[in-house]
């Protein structure tokens, strides 16, 4: 992480919640790289109530901005009401992906100590709105000046064969020029000024700045929380699982190259295996409605 005393973005960003997900696989090359995270079981069932409380345990990380995440016991609770009717109020939550956005950005703040430089819920006119952008936007500070913008998508389907087309689909649509030069004139003007570097970083979203400019520094994640097959045939983390669970994020990782993405931007593919996609969005949904009664 980016050491930097005076910083209030890292600051506000520094206290993560305890982490839950596994890391049973990880692997980093030049195109980027793949992983692989589990909620894990227990008592021979995957973890589902753990996995959505745990996802609860983000939602003031993922849609507060900096200056909100100043909480104390006389400000906490109205602060978790904020956040839940950020993230959405509709009843309709089995076609919502906010789920797997919320998944995504907490493995890399977790794993990887990202940073939000531009909450994307921000960008919502309305709490149900759908918004066709990233579905993350952090920075991650790595030795020196150095830094990489994380720029993500998340899919939280049922079928992980549809969710990786439906990625690959959805970014090939963002790297497009047109598509970059709105979002760069969308994001510039929410970039946070307390964030360390941040003349460098809202260079890289003038006008005028080259597109290539965003591709050297850019890292795309792209997020599958999909139904498993392994998960599903198995009741705990044994050497089988794993084996059998990477089979399913290689299925997955060559989908990715045949696309020809990787050929033009660096893509970390992160996978996420459920025992039931529709359970834990109910459960989610349960918790997240809890706070907006």
């Amino acid at each position: 992480m980016y050491e930097q005393e005076e910083s209030n973005s890292v600051k506000a960003y520094s206290n993560l919640p305890e982490r839950l997900l596994a890391c049973l696989y990880d692997s980093k090359d030049a195109h980027g790289g793949t992983a692989l995270y589990c909620a894990g079981f227990e008592l021979q069932e995957w973890r589902c109530d753990a996995f959505a409380t745990h996802i609860m345990e983000w939602i003031a990380d993922y849609a507060l901005a900096e200056e909100e995440l100043n909480v104390s016991h006389a400000n906490m609770y109205v602060r978790l009401q904020q956040a839940a009717v950020r993230i959405y109020t509709s009843d309709n939550y089995k076609k919502r992906g906010e789920v797997g956005e919320l998944a995504l950005h907490a493995i890399c703040r977790d794993f990887f100590g990202t940073v939000p430089f531009a909450p994307r819920v921000h960008y919502l006119t309305a709490s149900n709105d759908v918004v066709k952008s990233f579905d993350m936007v952090h920075v991650r500070y790595l030795d020196g000046d150095a830094f990489e913008l994380w720029l993500g998508e998340a899919k939280f389907y049922k079928n992980s064969d549809e969710a990786i087309a439906s990625a690959i689909e959805s970014v090939n649509a963002h790297i497009d020029a047109g598509f970059l030069k709105s979002e760069k004139l969308l994001l510039g003007p929410q970039i946070s000024r307390n964030i360390p570097q941040y003349e460098e970083i809202r260079a890289l979203f003038s006008q005028n700045a080259s597109i290539d400019k965003l591709f050297e520094t850019a890292v795309f994640p792209v997020c599958i929380a999909a139904d498993s097959p392994a998960v599903a045939g198995h009741k705990s983390h044994d050497a089988q699982y794993v084996v059998t669970a990477r089979q399913e994020l290689e299925k997955l990782n060559t989908k990715l190259k045949a696309s020809g993405l990787l050929e033009k931007i660096r893509v970390m593919l992160i996978y996420v295996p459920l025992g039931s996609k529709e359970a834990l969005a109910a459960a989610f949904d349960k918790r997240l409605k809890g706070l907006q009664a």
